[in-house]
C-alpha cells in the first residue's frame, strides 16, 4: 500500500505539473518571483501560503531539503523588496522526521504555533498531523500530534487542518477508513483531534466514506455558522463515470449530533453533464451561506468554478459560474487544482494548473455581473522559465490587495525534476 500511495501522491501533487512545459516567458507581467527553490531549501510547493502578524510568509514543499521529504519554510520581507527564505524544518521518510511529501497549507494558533499534515511517513508510514513551535534563536520544535496507524484509522492526510472555536483540529485522509471500500484500502475519512492533558491529542474518526457518498477527499474542510463541516471528494458519488469509472466526486456536509456522532449528507454529486467533475480543492462560503469551489474536469472538459445555493430541506442548487478552456488553446486556463478566495468586492480569485498563453497555468479573477453572469480576467499567464510553471495551490491577499501563491515547478533551475526547476513563491500586484 505504501508504494501505491506514494505513486498516487506524487502523480497528484507532483507530476501533474509536468503535463505541459511551455515556451519562452512573456515580457509584460505584473508578477514578481519572491523566491525560487533550489532543492536544498525545498522543492515543488503544492499548497498555498499563510501570513503571520508580522507579514512573513509560510508554506510547505512536497520534496527537497535533506533528506528529501519536503520542508516547512518562512519568507521574510527585506530591503529593496527582497525576501529571505529560512527552512524551519526538514522532513523525511524515516521515523522521527514527522512525515514526508508535505502537500498542505499551514495554519497558526493564537500563540503563533504552526500546524499542518504530512500524507506519508511517520511512525507507521500512513502520515501525520504535526505542530511546529517557535523557540529561541529562530529554532522551531517539531511535535507529532497524531501518527495515522492503519487503514481503519485513516491513511494519507493530503490536505491541511482547521480549528474550531474550542481549539480542536479537523481534517481529512484521502484513503483509509472503511476497509470494505477501495479493495480494502478505504475511501477516506474525516477526523477530529482534541487537545488534552500533558499535551496529548486524541483522534476520533467522524466519518468513513464508502464510495457512494464520496471517495478520496483530497481537500480540507470548512465550517458554516451552525458548526457543520463541508468538503469535497475527488471521486465517488456515482458508481460510474470519470477517472476509470471511479465516480465524478461530491460536495458533502457533516452535521454534529448527540454523543459526538456526525451525520453525513451529500450536498452535490458531480457528473451530470457539464456541471464539473473531480474536485481537488476545498469549498468556501460567501456571506449569504452559498458555497464556491473548483473542479479539475467537467464544463468544457478542463474544469469549472461552481456555486452551490442552499434551499429547503437541505437541497442545494448548483450553478457553473465559469467553464475553463472555452476557446481553442485554453488561453483562459485549464484544470484548477487549488481553491478560491474572495476580495471585499465579492470577486473570486484562483489558479489553474494548465492553460493560459503558454499552457503552464494562470492566475484568474471572476467578477459577478448582471443576470448572474461572471466575467473572467486572466491576471497572469505563467510561462516556461523564471516566473514559475504550474500553480497548484490557492492564493492569499495582503493588506494592500496583492496576491501571493506558489508554482510547482519553474523558477531558477535546479538539478531535480530533469532541470524543470523546483518551483517558486510569487506575488501579483494589481
Amino acid at each position: 500500500m505504501q508504494s501505491e500511495k506514494r505513486l498516487i501522491l506524487i502523480a497528484t501533487a507532483f507530476t501533474l505539473g509536468f503535463l505541459t512545459i511551455a515556451v519562452p516567458l512573456f515580457a509584460a507581467s505584473k508578477e514578481t518571483v519572491l523566491h525560487s527553490f533550489n532543492g536544498n531549501d525545498g522543492a515543488n510547493p503544492y499548497a498555498g501560503l499563510a501570513f503571520d502578524a508580522a507579514g512573513n510568509l509560510y508554506g510547505t514543499t512536497v520534496g527537497g531539503g535533506p533528506p528529501g521529504g519536503g520542508v516547512v519554510f518562512q519568507l521574510v520581507p527585506g530591503a529593496k523588496s527582497k525576501w529571505n527564505e529560512k527552512v524551519l524544518r526538514t522532513f523525511g521518510y524515516v521515523a522521527g522526521r514527522g512525515g514526508s511529501l508535505l502537500s498542505a497549507d499551514v495554519i497558526f494558533d493564537s500563540a503563533g504555533n504552526l500546524y499542518s499534515t504530512a500524507p506519508d511517513g511517520g511512525s507507521y508510514g500512513n502520515g501525520t498531523v504535526f505542530e511546529l513551535t517557535p523557540r529561541a534563536r529562530g529554532k522551531w520544535a517539531l511535535k507529532v500530534l497524531n501518527n495515522f496507524h492503519n487503514t481503519k484509522d485513516g491513511d494519507g492526510p493530503f490536505a491541511g487542518v482547521i480549528f474550531d472555536a474550542s481549539g480542536n483540529l479537523y481534517g481529512t485522509t484521502f484513503v483509509g477508513g472503511n476497509e470494505n471500500c477501495n479493495e480494502g484500502f478505504g475511501c477516506g475519512t474525516v477526523f477530529e483531534l482534541m487537545p488534552g492533558a500533558n499535551g496529548k491529542w486524541t483522534k476520533t474518526v467522524l466519518h468513513r466514506f464508502d464510495g457512494t457518498n464520496g471517495y478520496r477527499p483530497f481537500a480540507g474542510l470548512a465550517f458554516d455558522g451552525a458548526g457543520r463541516l463541508y468538503g469535497t471528494t475527488h471521486n465517488g458519488g456515482t458508481k460510474s463515470g470519470c477517472d476509470f469509472n471511479e465516480g465524478c466526486g461530491t460536495v458533502f456536509q457533516l452535521t454534529p449530533g448527540a454523543g459526538g456522532k456526525w451525520t453525513e449528507a451529500v450536498v452535490h454529486r458531480f457528473g451530470k453533464g457539464n456541471d464539473g467533475a473531480n474536485p481537488y480543492a476545498a469549498v468556501i462560503f460567501d456571506a449569504a451561506g452559498n458555497l464556491y469551489g473548483t473542479t479539475y474536469y467537467g464544463g468544457y472538459g478542463s474544469g469549472t468554478v461552481f456555486e452551490l445555493t442552499p434551499g429547503a430541506e437541505n437541497h442545494w442548487t448548483e450553478k457553473v459560474l465559469y467553464s475553463f478552456c472555452s476557446v481553442a488553446g485554453c488561453p483562459d486556463g485549464a484544470n484548477p487544482v487549488g481553491g478560491l478566495i474572495f476580495d471585499a468586492a465579492g470577486n473570486l480569485y484562483g489558479t489553474t494548473l494548465l492553460g493560459g498563453t503558454y499552457a503552464s497555468g494562470i492566475v484568474f479573477k471572476l467578477t459577478p455581473g448582471a443576470n448572474g453572469k461572471w466575467t473572467q480576467n486572466v491576471l497572469h499567464s505563467f510561462g516556461e522559465g523564471k516566473d514559475g510553471v504550474n500553480p497548484a495551490g490557492g492564493l492569499i491577499f495582503d493588506a494592500a490587495g496583492n496576491l501571493y501563491g506558489t508554482t510547482q515547478v519553474g523558477g531558477a533551475y535546479c538539478t531535480a525534476n530533469g532541470g524543470y526547476g523546483c518551483g517558486t513563491v510569487f506575488e501579483i500586484t494589481p
